[in-house]
């Protein structure tokens, strides 16, 4: 039996598969806003994979080898190690599960040996807000509950620079 996708779905997937996009390029033009000052280099971490077969034309089938690891990874002036694990959410909350379990290992033990973690989490609001990986990590006994909303993050909002950069770093 062929099942009819729903539209509405559908549309609604689009639009926020191209909301996360945009979210994601606003965080690459911060992080380039500090390349251009001289104050950091933090790139986007690419997902591992294996191309299995070549359809030419630079395209090809492949698969992920690797459980995820967080979105971006660099160094801040002075030597320091930060890493960046990217949200967005359309709806009025954020799920503390949308951390993947392989991520939390990996901002656990770059916290562990000394970088600075962070979850940067993006609204429908444009609201962006930086939460250290230990808050994020703790929300049960921080917020009372495994998930957050806006109204829980106003101490962690993102302000912007002249430019409309995002300063993720101050």
């Amino acid at each position: 039996m062929v099942r009819n996708k729903d539209p509405k779905r559908q549309w609604q997937g689009a639009v926020s598969k191209a909301r996360g996009r945009q979210f994601e390029e606003q965080i690459d033009a911060a992080f380039e806003y500090y390349r251009n000052q001289g104050s950091a280099i933090i790139e986007k971490t690419p997902e591992p994979m294996r191309p299995i077969k070549n359809l030419g034309a630079g395209k090809f089938i492949a698969f992920f080898e690797r459980k995820a690891q967080p979105d971006y990874k660099g160094v801040i002036k002075g030597g320091q190690a930060v890493i960046f694990e990217a949200k967005f959410t359309s709806a009025d909350r954020m799920e503390q599960s949308r951390v993947l379990q392989s991520q939390a290992e990996y901002l656990t033990h770059y916290q562990y040996l000394g970088a600075r973690c962070f979850i940067v989490a993006g609204f429908a609001s444009n609201g962006v807000y930086r939460l250290p990986w230990d808050v994020w990590r703790n929300m049960k006994e921080r917020f009372g509950r495994k998930y957050i909303t806006e109204s829980d993050l106003q101490e962690y909002r993102v302000l912007t620079a002249q430019n409309g950069a995002l300063l993720l770093l101050d």
